[in-house]
């Protein structure tokens, strides 16, 4: 049994009320670790801890996991890493569980949390937000090695995601011939179903489901953030929430006498890390890492007999939902999430997949699924993950980094040096731009097939936009401007 990585504590807590009841991100972490180690049933796990592991959030904190520690009285300090968006959330998890099975540690912790529901009531009752300082710097700070971005869409779309994500929608919706007001129904049809499981999660954010005409009808509380997705189509990360994950060997759990009812297995998980802007993408509706990834995993799981009966899909926005359920070549009837996604269930910033892979050990624990899969993102769409949990530990932890046949396959488009001249649109969305007015943003192919993105302020342009398809479609532009 000696190196077989297994989880055995968990914990997902969160927090609502007005300001004064309301935890900062560290505490809410801290909390986190302590309900998890609670729940390993032998809280001595703590002084076993090798690496903690924190994806960074909006927080300020140079190294929260060094003052968790110290504040928890663990008996050793142990060795952390912050990581950057950019950085795949399930990528802690993977490197934790294969350096518990290389022997290298005895166990790990995964930590996550969001304090952005306290700050929005500190602006609200007008309060002001302080948090702890932390300036020591963690052991490791890692962040990906490219950008996330194109010049081009940076400047006309910003660091927001929604924007990237509905350029992409579109693309999708072209590729999948749907009707423009059949796409809509789709789309809000699908988080009907994701808004009904929420209302039955006890750790979601949201206690209620959403009707499809709710979802559909834009109003003061569901406006169009960036077409064709409202609010409500799209990640809550104004939240409190936390979730915390412990992993150890089979030995050491052997050792502390850890109740078998609490052990659950990682079998498999595969990574796509090749990062491509979405400007320069071959295909703005498919990845080709995501879909190695996905075959990666489904043909491990055919040989090792398994049959996935659970789905977390990362769900930040319908894009993101539909890409991986085609990588995976899921039908509609199955379901996508047991959270009820991120819109609902709640999605702080960058540590989503933490709280559906503890929902997922639940569910195992409980015995309502045997083996569950939960996928994950980082960045717009740029990379994807990969992960099957199961009671039954089956071989080691296979792990598979699809990257560098994804490198060798696909390539980056050139990026257009054409200031004027025409080309087909591959993909648009319609946000709010300067002085609250509606900007479209569409990605171009010149005539050379490279790759422009220009924007257009012209409202009857606009309203085509949202009437008809117009991927496939070609404009003329001028200096940055569509010309339509």
């Amino acid at each position: 049994m000696k190196h077989r990585s297994v989880a055995i504590g968990v914990s997902a807590i969160q927090q609502k009320g007005d300001f004064e009841n309301l935890d900062e991100a560290l505490h809410l972490m801290n909390q986190a670790i302590k309900e998890a180690l609670c729940d390993s049933g032998n809280k001595s796990i703590k002084d076993h801890i090798d690496e903690i592991r924190i994806p960074k959030g909006f927080w300020r904190y140079r190294d929260p996991g060094k003052w968790i520690a110290k504040n928890n009285d663990f008996k050793n300090i142990p060795t952390t890493y912050v990581t950057k968006i950019g950085v795949l959330q399930q990528n802690l998890i993977n490197e934790a569980c294969l350096k518990i099975e290389n022997g290298e540690i005895n166990a790990s912790i995964i930590l996550g949390g969001e304090a952005r529901y306290k700050q929005l009531r500190s602006v609200i009752e007008k309060k002001e937000y302080f948090e702890t300082k932390l300036n020591e710097n963690p052991d490791f700070y890692i962040k990906a090695k490219e950008d996330l971005y194109g010049d081009e869409e940076l400047e006309e779309l910003g660091a927001m995601a929604v924007g990237y994500y509905a350029t992409i929608e579109t693309a999708i919706r072209k590729n999948d011939h749907e009707k423009i007001e059949e796409h809509q129904n789709n789309i809000a049809s699908m988080y009907e179903d994701f808004s009904k499981v929420a209302s039955n999660n006890d750790d979601a954010w949201l206690d209620h489901s959403y009707s499809k005409k709710e979802i559909l009808e834009t109003s003061k509380k569901n406006k169009m953030l960036a077409y064709p997705y409202n609010k409500l189509h799209c990640t809550s990360w104004n939240v409190n929430q936390s979730a915390a994950l412990i992993i150890c060997s089979e030995e050491l759990a052997d050792k502390l006498k850890i109740d078998n009812k609490k052990r659950v297995y990682p079998i498999s998980s595969s990574e796509n890390n090749h990062m491509i802007a979405i400007q320069q993408r071959p295909k703005l509706y498919e990845s080709l890492g995501m879909v190695y990834a996905a075959n990666s995993i489904n043909k491990m799981m055919k040989k090792l007999d398994i049959r996935l009966d659970a789905y977390d899909l990362y769900s930040c926005f319908p894009a993101a939902v539909k890409m991986f359920s085609k990588s995976l070549e899921l039908g509609s009837e199955i379901p996508k999430t047991i959270t009820g996604s991120m819109p609902y269930a709640g999605g702080p910033l960058n540590s989503y997949v933490i709280h559906s892979t503890v929902k997922m050990i639940q569910k195992i624990r409980a015995m309502e699924v045997n083996h569950g899969l939960v996928t994950g993102v980082s960045g717009m769409m740029t990379k994807q993950s990969f992960c099957v949990w199961g009671k039954e530990y089956q071989e080691q932890f296979i792990f598979d980094d699809v990257t560098e046949r994804a490198k060798l396959d696909e390539n980056p488009v050139e990026l257009s040096n054409i200031t004027e001249g025409e080309g087909e649109i591959i993909g648009y969305t319609i946000i709010e731009g300067n002085q609250n007015a509606p900007k479209a943003v569409l990605y171009l192919e010149d005539e050379k097939k490279h790759r422009k993105v220009v924007s257009s302020l012209d409202k009857n342009f606009l309203n085509l936009l949202m009437e008809e398809e117009w991927v496939g479609k070609r404009v003329k532009f001028k200096d940055g401007q569509a010309v339509p």
